[in-house]
């Protein structure tokens, strides 16, 4: 079950962690069976995170998401064998019935975004794996599918519906409750399943959805089955995208083990990533280590590491400091990202790496490496990268100092070949792309392509402050008299300015180039989430999120803004 726990050293709010056991759910069960995955919703209505709601109609809040994450992810890493994931229902005529409405009502607004917010980053996942030749998603609806719930199938390779004449998928959230599909469900509908816009807008604007063979003809779905013919269909279509999937026919898993982690009132602490707080001036510093030995020579020797082999350590770690930041320290509105140690070593893992990226361990390992520097991207949070006398920003971690809003790199006049050095290597030219498709440096300089090229010509050479600074790969070197005023200043005047409009002005800045489906939803997810979530037609004394299940009609402001 998910965590709530308060360290004995944390003497603020209840803290959440993300932590699963692997061994049993509360509100999910698992079979495997040769190359599929049977993942069955049942969730505990008794069982939600906090305190308040009921869980009913196969409902969900962030600890029943939590234990879907934790579920994807062990399949990707301890059943190497598993081609297709079918999620399905164990509750009777309910498929599921989405983000539960109580839980929505009385929550504050930070929590309601923050758990759109993960939710989405779930169903991306599902999509990243199967784009990149892992895991395939099978939708098995047999039963309702509303809201969050369709969002879901949403996200699958493929979506059937039973046809019992009753079964029907929906987003009723306009109608019903004066907000949206945050979790991308109206840019899925237009964007990855075609659908027709006016029939989209008769679709979002019902409360009932559609059901059977309307369903199918308008694209909601993929297919309709009979009862009768329900558990044949689903197994074939199941092993038919497991056969699509690169996974291995066999192969050992990596059992992924807790993290070594603690948490303490100044910050969190792993094996390799570092976090300090610095509450007086609202910003958090994570630090993350290079590696301090060579790699293994091969896939089979790194999968023998299992989760001590860095880049999976590193990912896992980075990616837990990220969702306990974003969950629990709202008030640090700024990250800075450092990096220490041997550049060089990262340089050779990924080399590495590189040469075994056919290997289901070492490709699993590139998506978790993905996904997560993904999450830092769309986390709302300003981020400044500070360069400083032994950093080890390369290749696989110079992708996190691109990924800051800013880059601030030391120059040391007095000697100047003690200073720090960026290497960038191959893994950043396309191997962990953006949302919106592209590289963090073809989004960098996506008005000057040419710069890649000379950019790429110096793989592996370490670059010094100056030519970093000429490069454009840094947005400021202060020499190291000024060094430690600018830094201060920097962080000061970042954190003097209003949380709300940096999360507007980031949300809109760090994305250039091309749209995405991805893209798209997380653009509107900071949008939306961020006014309609907060506008009295929804969450007033009137508000329609407000009044659900009392029997009374919201009452709308029917201006338009």
């Amino acid at each position: 079950m998910a965590t709530q726990i308060v360290s004995a050293e944390v003497e603020a709010a209840p803290f959440y962690t993300y932590d699963q056991d692997g061994a049993s759910y509360q509100h999910w069960s698992v079979a495997i069976e040769g190359r599929v995955a049977t993942v069955t919703m049942n969730v505990d209505p008794d069982g939600g995170i906090n305190p308040g709601y009921k869980l009913k109609l196969n409902s969900y809040d962030l600890g029943v998401d939590m234990e879907l994450h934790d579920i994807v992810q062990r399949l990707r890493f301890e059943h190497p064998q598993v081609g297709c994931v079918v999620l399905t229902s164990g509750q009777e005529r309910i498929f599921c019935s989405g983000a539960n409405i109580y839980m929505l009502g009385t929550s504050s607004h930070a929590w309601k975004v923050n758990f759109c917010k993960f939710t989405n980053e779930t169903r991306n996942g599902f999509e990243d794996s199967s784009q990149n030749g892992s895991l395939k998603f099978l939708a098995a609806v047999n039963g309702t599918c509303a809201g969050g719930g369709y969002e879901v199938a949403l996200a699958c390779d493929e979506i059937l519906l039973i046809d019992d004449r009753s079964s029907a998928v929906s987003l009723p959230e306009v109608p019903l409750l004066a907000v949206l599909p945050g979790t991308g469900g109206l840019t899925r509908v237009v964007d990855k399943r075609k659908v027709r816009k006016d029939l989209a807008d008769v679709f979002c604007t019902s409360e009932e959805g559609v059901r059977g063979r309307r369903a199918k003809q308008w694209g909601l779905v993929d297919d309709i089955v009979s009862g009768s013919r329900w558990n044949e269909t689903i197994k074939g279509r199941a092993e038919a995208l497991a056969d699509q999937s690169a996974r291995p026919l066999q192969g050992e898993g990596v059992k992924l083990v807790p993290l070594n982690r603690r948490i303490h009132k100044d910050g969190y602490d792993y094996d390799h990533v570092k976090v300090l707080f610095d509450w007086d001036r609202h910003f958090a510093t994570i630090t993350v280590a290079a590696p301090t030995e060579q790699p293994p020579a091969d896939g089979d020797a790194m999968r023998a590491q299992g989760c001590a082999f860095w880049p999976l350590a590193m990912a896992r770690e980075l990616d837990d400091a990220i969702l306990l930041l974003r969950t629990n320290e709202s008030e640090l509105g700024l990250w800075v990202l450092e990096s220490t140690g041997e550049g060089a070593n990262v340089l050779a893992y990924d080399a590495a790496m590189a040469a075994n990226k056919d290997h289901w361990f070492v490709a699993e390992v590139t998506g978790m490496l993905r996904r997560t520097l993904s999450r830092l991207d769309v986390s709302s949070r300003s981020m400044y990268a500070v360069i400083r006398t032994g950093s080890a920003f390369a290749g696989t971690l110079a992708e996190i100092m691109l990924a800051a809003d800013r880059q601030y790199m030391l120059e040391m006049l007095s000697d100047p070949a003690a200073g720090p050095k960026i290497m960038l290597g191959e893994a950043n030219f396309g191997l962990y792309p953006m949302c919106n498709g592209l590289s963090r440096l073809g989004s960098r300089f996506l008005g000057a392509p040419e710069r890649l090229e000379e950019l790429r010509a110096l793989t592996g050479s370490p670059i010094p402050s100056g030519e970093a600074n000429d490069l454009g790969l840094v947005t400021f070197a202060p020499d190291d008299i000024d060094w430690e005023d600018e830094v201060r200043l920097a962080i000061d005047e970042r954190t003097g300015l209003s949380p709300d409009a940096c999360t507007g002005m980031e949300a809109s800045l760090r994305f250039a180039g091309p749209e995405t489906v991805a893209s798209k939803v997380f653009g509107r997810l900071s949008a939306w989430q961020n006014w309609i979530f907060i506008r009295p037609n929804a969450v007033g004394e009137g508000g329609a999120l407000k009044l659900f299940g009392t029997g009374r009609r919201a009452a709308f402001d029917k201006k338009r803004v």
